[in-house]
């Protein structure tokens, strides 16, 4: 049986990025794991966001290989992603 995987994810406390993202010790790429972009940019202000959210990729061999993960962990990790970087409606970028 293999190492137990592990992860860490520090979000910044107002905005939409994450401060710190380990997977079993190597710095991640929240970009592997999510899709994040305004779902309703209309209802935002210029600079803002209507609907910050990201959406939980599928499980890609590039991630799972790089982090030495399995798919149901991508997916746990990706679920994680998700909720750090949802923000809703948020006008932090004006």
């Amino acid at each position: 049986m293999g190492a137990e995987m592990t992860f860490e994810i520090e979000a910044f406390g107002s905005v939409c990025e994450l401060k710190a993202f380990l997977i079993n010790g190597k710095e991640a790429d929240s970009v592997a794991f999510v899709d994040k972009y305004d779902h309703s940019p209309e209802t935002g202000d210029d600079y803002g966001c209507g609907d910050m959210r990201a959406d939980v990729k599928a499980p890609n061999t590039w991630a799972l290989e790089r982090y030495g993960i399995t798919p149901d962990e991508f997916k746990t990790i990706a679920e994680a992603v998700a909720e750090k970087v949802s923000w809703g409606c948020c006008g932090l970028c004006i």
